[in-house]
């Protein structure tokens, strides 16, 4: 029997997003967020993780990065960790990763975005794991930003909203990291009986 590849995939984006003062820049990728974001994207059955970003630097990084944990000492000293790296992908634009996942499934992409701030016409986890699962073969982009958050751009030219993640405090501003691994669940995980 051969395996559905997942029509669910996941872009970190570093551009274009906000800094602080409401500035489109370009964001430094860093060590954990690879890492971690890879192996929740592996743990839910995630076939793609795109690096997007425009800096030639920054692309240099996250393949030295991956690049240890793949080749040479890195990937014989762990390779549960290869195995998580090896769904990397890193692309100049959103669009590249568009492109990229649409050639695998020979169907448009639908993108997603995800915020911390509530905003109007946005879909449940619920709704949206609903349509995830109602066509296999259609693929989707999950787009988390980091910086301050994906710029309206991003907003503007996608198919879907989804809701913040939102806790019982009045605090609300998770790691991306974190944020991945929550929506992951939610929209991928199984419920477990005690």
């Amino acid at each position: 029997m051969v395996e559905l590849k997942s029509n669910l995939a996941l872009a970190l984006v570093h551009y274009p997003v906000y800094n602080k003062h409401h500035e489109v820049v370009t964001t430094a990728i860093t060590n954990l967020d690879i890492h971690d974001i890879a192996r929740s994207s592996k743990t839910f059955g995630l076939d793609n993780y795109y690096l997007v970003t425009p800096s030639s630097h920054q692309q240099e990084l996250a393949a030295r990065i991956t690049g240890h944990w793949q080749d040479g000492w890195g990937a014989s000293y762990n390779p549960d960790r290869k195995d998580a790296l090896d769904i990397i992908s890193t692309v100049n634009s959103v669009d590249e990763a568009i492109r990229d996942l649409e050639s695998q499934f020979n169907r448009p992409v639908t993108t997603v975005v995800t915020a911390a701030k509530q905003r109007p016409g946005s879909l449940s986890f619920q709704q949206f794991r609903h349509q995830l699962e109602s066509d296999l073969n259609a693929p989707y982009l999950l787009l988390f930003g980091t910086g301050w958050g994906l710029s309206d751009e991003c907003f503007e030219k996608a198919d879907i909203m989804l809701d913040p993640i939102y806790g019982c405090g009045s605090y609300n501003h998770l790691s991306v990291r974190s944020a991945a691994a929550i929506m992951l669940d939610r929209l991928k995980g199984t419920a477990h009986e005690s």
